[in-house]
């Protein structure tokens, strides 16, 4: 069992620029962000707010902590990598990335919906989960 972002609607327009068009409840990842975004999360391709879906290449700007239960480190490893190599992603070190994002989401309760912004990835603050 691990503990993950899922893409999830709740909370969508809470700032007004947010997106929705992953499938709800696929694995999300923070896939590097653009030239247009790098310096501007609010900028005019919205990657510098999103996570990526991993089933459907779509973004969205909100993701849900949730424990996936029947699923394994290494399955969750799997996944990432197959989609990050689909995308045409060059990422050598895929179970880093893994871990990374898993880390990320470790202590945080289940249902938090979080947002991105850059760098940094936050609970959305005002907002129950």
């Amino acid at each position: 069992m691990v503990k993950a972002l899922v893409a999830t609607s709740a909370t969508q327009g809470f700032r007004d620029n947010d997106y929705h068009w992953c499938i709800e409840g696929e694995l999300v990842w923070i896939a590097p962000t653009c030239a247009k975004d790098r310096d501007d999360p609010d900028g005019g391709c919205g990657c510098g707010r999103g996570f990526a879906g991993l089933s459907s290449h779509r973004a969205t700007t909100t993701a849900m902590v949730r424990t996936l239960h029947g699923i394994s480190r290494d399955d969750y490893v799997m996944v990432l990598r197959s989609s990050v190599e689909e995308q045409g992603y060059d990422i050598v070190d895929v179970e880093g990335l893994a871990d990374s994002l898993l880390e990320l989401v470790a202590d945080l309760p289940e249902g938090a919906v979080l947002e991105h912004r850059l760098d940094y990835v936050q609970v959305r603050q005002g907002v129950p989960y």
